[in-house]
């Protein structure tokens, strides 16, 4: 019997389409995420001393409560979270788009026409017409551009979901680090107004005994310049306090006058800066990398463009879609029309001078430019919790040394301070003693506040408490924006 023609063409043409079909599938990359390069242990000393705390929200653990209050204000109105959700809506929308490629299409179309017509004679007709249509569509993924294109979309959507977390995270220890700033700059202020206070009555005293004849003027003159220069410090002290009230002011977006009120309550006892709980700091280095949003954004990324490769490998390769359609049509005074068609459609690529292989070319060549970026995100990562482990270390060997510097010179200035009231000192030495007082009090309010600063900075290269999968939530603001918008 003699084979008919759609026969002898399924006959060529099915082999065919197996070869491209096999050779897709082989060209198509399989993603396998990276194992971070990282080192089998940290150099630096890790902080086992003392509590230990979890990662979790952990701006809680300090224990002043204005540091979670803060925190709490700045991400129900923050800006930057509202983007980073704004971007991750985008994401969740394309993922959408292209999961919906890959199903059927349907639109339907229905109208109604109401003509009259007027002949020569004067005899006129009215008549409706109606119609009625369905279209569908469907494109086949021989290739698995569709799969690929979402597996791209779906990466992004949780790249954003990452980003929003590392968005919160950074917010938290921006908010928590200006606030302890804000508590270090006040202690600051503090003491220089103590000395001020004490310089005012060397002052006195000085001038009283310039005018009895006891003491040069020229002592009452270094008295004026002492004090003069300790007030301008103290006025510069008090400017930077209130500007790190206003950072304050636009990370929270608070009014400044209940901001205030909320700075007034200093609930951890004076004298004393807010501390953080201690935490455990896992030894191996490739399991905190794996807690960080930044790096599991970049990791996602990286998907992305493995994925993109197999979009770009696809468009090689022929496609293959089925469309249909149904209408139905009828006038009055006249009987309905049915019409309908079906069948495939095969578009083959044949001559683009290059164009589709150089997209090839560029979204593997975008693929490298994103593992470069994780690599890089990898050491940076690295970097950031090594210098962090590292400053805690000095920090904490240093801060014994510096509360015994503060105490000696205290004593020191007191001893030098009496000989001075007993005439068997000048006021050159006194004021050198008081500057010594006065320099290791700030060393050692600096170096309280730098030792917290960097238990942040640890807390935040660690991840700040993330963990793949961590849902996220609209900020109050943008779910108050959706409740009103109609």
């Amino acid at each position: 019997m003699r084979a008919t023609l759609p026969t002898r063409l399924a006959t060529v043409f099915l082999p065919t389409l197996a070869s491209l079909l096999l050779a897709a599938c082989a060209a198509s990359p399989t993603y396998t995420p990276p194992e971070p390069a990282a080192p089998a242990a940290w150099q630096a000393v890790l902080p086992h001393d003392g509590d230990l705390g979890t990662m979790r929200d952990w701006w809680r653990q300090f224990d002043d409560p204005t540091v979670a209050q803060l925190i709490a204000f700045a991400e129900a109105d923050s800006p930057s979270l509202v983007k980073a959700w704004a971007g991750m809506e985008k994401a969740r929308a394309t993922l959408t788009t292209a999961r919906a490629a890959g199903l059927p299409s349907l639109d339907g179309s229905a109208s109604a026409t109401r003509a009259r017509q007027q002949s020569m004679l004067g005899t006129a007709t009215t008549g409706t017409t109606r119609s009625a249509g369905l279209d569908a569509a469907w494109e086949i993924d021989l290739f698995a551009k569709v799969r690929r294109n979402t597996e791209a979309a779906a990466a992004r959507a949780d790249a954003r979901v990452a980003d929003w977390h590392d968005a919160r995270v950074s917010l938290a220890a921006e908010v928590a680090d200006t606030y302890v700033q804000y508590r270090a700059c006040e202690l600051l202020a503090d003491a220089y107004e103590r000395e001020r206070t004490s310089m005012v009555e060397t002052e006195r005293a000085t001038a009283a005994a310039v005018r009895a004849g006891f003491n040069a003027p020229s002592d009452a003159a270094l008295a004026r310049a002492s004090l003069a220069n300790t007030t301008s410090t103290l006025l510069s002290q008090r400017a930077q306090c209130k500007l790190l009230v206003k950072s304050l002011v636009d990370l929270t977006g608070r009014d400044e006058p209940a901001l205030r009120v909320l700075l007034a309550r200093d609930s951890t006892g004076a004298g004393r800066l807010p501390m953080p709980a201690g935490l455990e700091v896992q030894s191996v280095p490739a399991h905190v990398l794996r807690q960080r949003p930044d790096l599991g954004s970049l990791e996602r990324e990286l998907a992305a463009s493995s994925a993109d490769v197999g979009v770009a490998q696809a468009d090689l390769y022929p496609s293959l879609s089925l469309s249909g359609s149904i209408s139905v049509s009828a006038s009055s005074g006249a009987s309905s029309f049915t019409g309908w068609s079906v069948g495939p459609s095969l578009s083959i690529p044949l001559f683009d001078a290059g164009k589709r292989r150089a997209a090839v070319d560029s979204a593997q060549a975008s693929y490298q430019s994103a593992l470069a970026g994780y690599r890089q995100g990898v050491r940076t990562a690295v970097k950031e919790v090594e210098q962090a482990l590292v400053n805690l270390d000095s920090t904490a060997r240093r801060a014994e040394e510096a509360e015994r510097a503060v105490d000696d010179y205290r004593y020191y200035f007191l001893a030098t301070e009496a000989n001075w009231r007993a005439g068997s000192e000048s006021l050159l030495t006194l004021e050198e003693a008081r500057r010594s007082a006065l320099s290791a009090v700030i060393s050692l309010i600096t170096l309280q506040r730098d030792r917290v600063a960097y238990w942040i900075s640890l807390y935040k290269a660690l991840g700040g408490g993330w963990q793949p999968g961590t849902p996220a939530s609209p900020p109050d603001t943008l779910t108050e924006v959706s409740r009103s918008t109609p």
